[in-house]
């Protein structure tokens, strides 16, 4: 069971008010020993949960296992199995010489730069062909606009794209907040990693998949090897913010998650939105003192999932889900350049129906 918070509220306030840090500073600050959870399991969530949540880019460079142990007071071999597990998972990389960084997306559907260079190449050399001929670059461009204008003349293709994710509930509202910035004509559908496992009928669901970053790579292994999968990055929704803002000062919070892992990147984010708050105290949603727990708080704030501690709250203490949502920008950066470039390779024969 999680003490009161004390002097590491002042580092988790820290970290979350200094973004701009070094990793090594962030992180090692983030560590709470307050925190029911061994420090280990707490540096592998910060960095799972912090890829998925976007607190850590991809390319973002890692310190070396001997910077980490000795900013952060663990053992060399603690961090050292903590960078092999996230390897493990697809998580990071290590280049020999270089060092530890966030794993770039391993399937994309298109590499954008690299793309863009093998186009330029192709026009350069479309260009020294039409010069030779005696082809005029006026005449070539109205020749590209001509091609471009039927391509657009056809109805557009609706793409076929599905969620996944970790809870039911959840996941449908992720597919919602997506939908809404979809195309009318476009689909999208909802399933938990476990349905997904569990289904007899995996290839062809999707003409794209979309997850969290630290489930992509188990998603991968379910589906076809060509089936393009695309993790976007997900941020407390405005609801959950709000809500968290308006907690009353002198409120005991109570912060509840199913994974261990989690609450340490769950409790300086809650921490972020509520630094009036002086008392924070965190237990897992299996805790056999839960029940006692509750009965010393003024709130409680569960992590999506956590859900069936609601039954065992008193009536007289509220509660707050630390609810994500998939990132608007994202999904305008990331997700939706991939939809349109993913598009325009789909067979036109099936845009005219």
């Amino acid at each position: 069971m999680g003490k009161a918070e004390g002097g590491s509220t002042s580092r988790a306030s820290c970290l979350e008010q200094r973004r701009d840090a070094p990793i090594i500073s962030t992180v090692a600050a983030a560590l709470d020993r307050a925190l029911p959870v061994p420090l280990g399991v707490q540096l592998r969530g910060l960095i799972e949960y912090g890829i998925a949540c976007g607190e850590l880019a991809p390319g973002a460079q890692l310190p070396s296992v001997r910077e980490f142990a000795e900013a952060s007071g663990l053992a060399p071999m603690t961090v050292s199995g903590v960078y092999k597990t996230l390897r493990e998972a697809g998580l990071i990389i290590t280049r020999p010489g270089a060092g530890s960084f966030v794993a770039q997306p391993t399937r994309d559907t298109i590499q954008t730069f690299d793309a863009m260079q093998r186009i330029e190449a192709c026009m350069d050399t479309l260009l020294a062909e039409a010069e030779a001929a005696g082809v005029e670059a006026d005449d070539l461009a109205a020749l590209l606009n001509a091609r471009i204008a039927r391509i657009k003349a056809h109805k557009l293709r609706p793409v076929r794209i599905t969620m996944i994710g970790v809870f039911k509930e959840a996941t449908k509202a992720y597919a919602a907040d997506i939908q809404r910035q979809l195309r009318d004509h476009d689909v999208i559908d909802a399933l938990t990693i476990d349905q997904l496992r569990s289904s007899t009928k995996r290839d062809g669901l999707a003409d794209l998949y979309v997850t969290l970053a630290n489930r992509r790579q188990e998603v991968e292994a379910m589906i076809a090897p060509d089936s393009p999968v695309i993790s976007i990055s997900f941020i407390p929704s405005e609801k959950t913010r709000s809500l968290l803002a308006g907690i009353d000062p002198v409120a005991r919070i109570g912060i509840v998650s199913v994974f261990p892992e989690f609450l340490a990147l769950m409790k300086p984010g809650v921490l972020r939105f509520t630094p009036h708050v002086q008392s924070v105290e965190v237990a897992l949603a299996d805790d056999p003192d839960l029940d006692v727990f509750f009965g010393r708080v003024d709130v409680v704030v569960y992590a999506t999932g956590a859900e069936s501690v609601l039954d065992r709250l008193p009536r007289n203490v509220p509660a707050i889900e630390y609810r994500h949502v998939p990132d608007p920008h994202a999904i305008q950066r990331e997700l939706l350049p991939v939809i349109e470039r993913l598009r325009a390779r789909l067979p036109l024969k099936e845009t005219s129906a």
